[in-house]
């Protein structure tokens, strides 16, 4: 292949700056000026940053989240934490202060024979490694920038039939991008083989488009790349639709109003017994939401920007706005 037709391959396979301009992409350094910087106060980020923290709001402010089992804030909590886990054999144990799905453990069984926890992708570990990566959650391995950390140990989310074969070992989770308390932007991220049974598109997790207005999927990428098929389970993912939509956007809008931050990522969860729960909230959000509708952010964002009065609008006001202005497909 000649150094042309290499150019003429790699023009075609991305788009310029100036078409990315036309479709209202937006890219990182202008989310975090005219975004985060601009609606985001510093003085906030600690309620998004510290999961615990998070917890604790949601539960003041009655935003169901899943369970906690307990907590380990030191050395001796650490040697005390079979006691906490007592007899939970299915939970969740993650950093208080990580973030792109790194340092969480998943634990769905607990072996009879040999005493081991099972992860979801079927190793066994010992409790001295159970014990070993939580002593790094403690260290700072996992946190942002490195201080000393926090391992919550949460209940695991039961999984909802109607997801079944659209994810891989893995509780699939809906990221819904707020804006002023205004739902602009959804995807569905669901785990696979590659991604450790962990939601995290960076690891090798499935993003799927979803509609604002119907909760159907809209497109689906792996690696940035379209995909049709979930690549473990074959499961044909243009029939992805959520249930109980205009709930988990009710439950996205609040978390405006709990937290005080103007532009947020909530990741929420479908729990077969609960319905939708807020795993956790996100001051930084990623810019591949984008990639998995096709679609450009700030048409959407200066729409609301424009308005007069939107401070005024309820929950249920605000989800019927983005509903109405930023769907896909018709009911």
């Amino acid at each position: 292949m000649s150094i042309i037709q290499k150019i003429l391959e790699i023009k075609d396979r991305y788009a310029s700056p100036f078409e990315m301009h036309r479709d209202g992409i937006m890219g990182m350094n202008q989310r975090n000026v005219s975004y985060i910087g601009k609606y985001n106060k510093r003085s906030l980020y600690p309620l998004v940053d510290n999961k615990l923290l998070t917890k604790k709001i949601a539960l003041e402010n009655n935003v169901k989240t899943p369970v906690l089992i307990g907590s380990v804030q030191n050395q001796q909590d650490l040697s005390n934490i079979l006691d906490i886990i007592g007899t939970h054999t299915a939970f969740c144990i993650k950093p208080a202060h990580g973030s792109g799905g790194k340092g969480i453990l998943v634990i769905k069984d607990k072996s009879e024979t040999s005493g081991n926890f099972i992860k979801t992708s079927g190793q066994e570990i010992t409790m001295h490694e159970l014990r070993r990566h939580v002593n790094n959650i403690l260290a700072g391995l996992f946190s942002l920038g490195g201080k000393q950390d926090i391992a919550l140990i949460e209940d695991l989310i039961h999984f909802d039939d109607v997801f079944s074969g659209y994810s891989y070992d893995g509780v699939p989770d809906t990221r819904v991008i707020v804006f002023q308390g205004f739902p602009v932007m959804c995807m569905m991220r669901l785990s696979t083989a590659a991604s450790d049974g962990k939601a995290n598109l960076h690891q090798g997790a499935v993003g799927v488009g979803i509609c604002v207005r119907t909760g159907r999927a809209v497109r689906a990428v792996q690696h940035n790349e379209p995909i049709e098929t979930h690549p473990d389970t074959e499961k044909q993912l243009s029939l992805l639709k959520v249930p109980h939509w205009q709930e988990v956007l009710e439950l996205a809008s609040s978390c405006y109003d709990m937290s005080g931050l103007g532009y947020i990522g909530t990741d929420i969860v479908l729990d077969r017994d609960r319905g939708p729960m807020l795993l956790e909230l996100n001051a930084r959000p990623g810019m591949a939401i984008q990639i998995c509708n096709n679609a450009g952010l700030l048409p959407r964002l200066r729409l609301i920007e424009a308005m007069t009065k939107k401070h005024r609008l309820s929950v249920k006001e605000r989800v019927a706005f983005s509903m109405n202005h930023f769907g896909v497909f018709k009911d």
